[in-house]
């Protein structure tokens, strides 16, 4: 498995993440029903596997189908002889209610802390942004559950890239920022610039997690429309699109089934299948190309 350190966090972690979505949300990408015995002895056995093969970093939420993921992952983790990083969420609306939303999520969880709590959102307003930063306000709650030993690290979540997460970033307050990036929503690095929020948040020493590493089978319906006879396997090109960036520490990735652990860790620790994300970008090839530093004027892009 490979590892790196989380940002300015200090900690050591896999660059594979396993994401709890899968595990509590009926329906989720594929049929699954977390009440069927089956399916839920499944994804035990991936979280007992992933353990198995190196991966520390662990991801779920209330929300993953009301406290259902966090339940399952308290059911294997607690019981396993291994250093594991545990990341929940605490919703944006809860304004004043972070601590008891944590001490519901510790229960299931059967933890005495977690290692990082995190803001779940998936779009930020300036208003909203606003009021998390303000004094009294939602970082500031959650700033008191770490210095009261109940989280380690503090961090928000977002599906955007809109000037909301900029100012989460540059308000120094965060250690940690999970934000949706893959191959088709690469909104967050813009390399040719440079320009995104992956590079702000490098800049400020945050760990920088990624969220929808498969683009959530966007990519794989997409080719499905336009070549209906397509039956490539996307998967490893996928992850090892995000792993490819080194801003990127982990990338989160659901699984459901053992098989589909032993699979992915493979991917990842196959370092020969990642991509020069330079070249990839690159508009010119040859002596005096953008490669060696040629200024693009705007109509030539």
């Amino acid at each position: 498995m490979e590892y790196t350190t989380f940002g300015n966090t200090g900690v050591e972690v896999s660059r594979l993440g396993f994401g709890g979505a899968p595990a509590g949300l009926k329906n989720y990408l594929a049929e699954y029903d977390p009440r069927d015995g089956q399916a839920a002895c499944a994804i035990r056995a991936a979280l007992e596997k992933a353990v198995e093969l190196g991966i520390t970093y662990f991801d779920s939420a209330p929300g993953y189908g009301d406290g259902v993921s966090e339940r399952v992952f308290g059911d294997v983790l607690h019981g396993l002889d291994a250093e594991v990083f545990v990341a929940t969420k605490v919703g944006p609306g809860r304004a004043g209610k972070a601590a008891a939303s944590l001490r519901e999520s510790l229960g299931r969880l059967r933890r005495e802390y977690v290692d990082l709590l995190q803001i779940h959102g998936g779009s930020y307003s300036d208003e909203q942004a606003s009021a998390i930063l303000a004094r009294g306000g939602m970082l500031e709650e959650l700033e008191q559950l770490k210095r009261d030993g109940l989280v380690r690290f503090v961090g928000f979540t977002s599906e955007d890239n809109n000037p909301a997460v900029y100012t989460f970033i540059r308000s120094g307050r965060f250690d940690v920022m999970q934000i949706c990036y893959n191959l088709i929503f690469q909104h967050p690095y813009e390399p040719s610039r440079p320009f995104g929020s992956l590079y702000e948040a490098e800049r400020a020493g945050m760990g920088i997690v990624t969220m929808r590493t498969l683009t959530s089978g966007t990519f794989q319906r997409w080719v499905r429309q336009v070549n209906p006879a397509d039956n490539f396997d996307y998967t490893e090109p996928l992850i090892q699109f995000v792993l490819s960036n080194p801003l990127v520490d982990v990338a989160l990735i659901g699984m459901r089934t053992p098989e589909m652990v032993v699979r992915n860790a493979a991917i990842c620790e196959n370092r020969a299948g990642r991509i020069d994300l330079s070249r990839l970008h690159q508009r010119y090839v040859g002596e005096g190309g953008a490669a060696h530093g040629k200024r693009v004027r705007a109509d030539e892009r």
